[in-house]
């Protein structure tokens, strides 16, 4: 995917979540798109919001041919309770590392292998503290701060949403 696509997906997303649209699918040649939102439901379920599907189809298509030749499913998004923080003073500043894209979040390299990083490693800027898998790319997502990782977020094998919290990191 090519960063205007995912600059439209993103836009896409974001669409749905400012409409309150719960699922949503696209099937776009030898693209497939699945979305699902769990969370808040609203008590008075109004119909969504017509989205019209020739812009939808300009948004998600683009001059260049489609880059997965294999049908992939995107993302579910799930709204999983995360772990409640360790208690910290008032006055301590965590740092948080988002997660830059959709994907799913591994601790690992490989099933077995170690964590890259665990609660009480200190790490350095650039430092790889684990990988988000989308459409079958592995990302690797390195700490944009040093300091003591205080807490991870984020459970091994799960949807990560853009923007969703992975680690805390106590900076030095």
């Amino acid at each position: 995917m090519d960063s205007n696509e995912l600059k439209e997906l993103r836009e896409l997303v974001e669409f749905l979540k400012a409409n309150d649209i719960a699922e949503f699918d696209l099937e776009q040649n030898d693209l497939k798109v699945r979305l699902k939102f769990m969370g808040a439901v609203k008590a008075e379920a109004a119909p969504p919001p017509a989205f019209d599907m020739g812009q939808l189809a300009r948004l998600m298509a683009s001059s260049a041919p489609p880059v997965a030749t294999v049908p992939a499913q995107v993302a579910h998004v799930h709204a999983d309770p995360a772990p409640a923080p360790a208690a910290a003073p008032a006055a301590e500043k965590l740092h948080v590392v988002k997660s830059p894209i959709v994907g799913t979040f591994y601790e690992s390299p490989s099933p077995g292998a170690p964590a890259f990083v665990k609660i009480g490693d200190t790490v350095e800027v650039g430092q790889v503290l684990c990988i988000v898998e989308a459409m079958k790319l592995m990302n690797e997502i390195e700490a944009d701060a040093a300091g003591e990782i205080v807490e991870r977020i984020a459970a091994s094998g799960q949807p990560v949403e853009y923007g969703q919290a992975l680690f805390s990191i106590r900076a030095k």
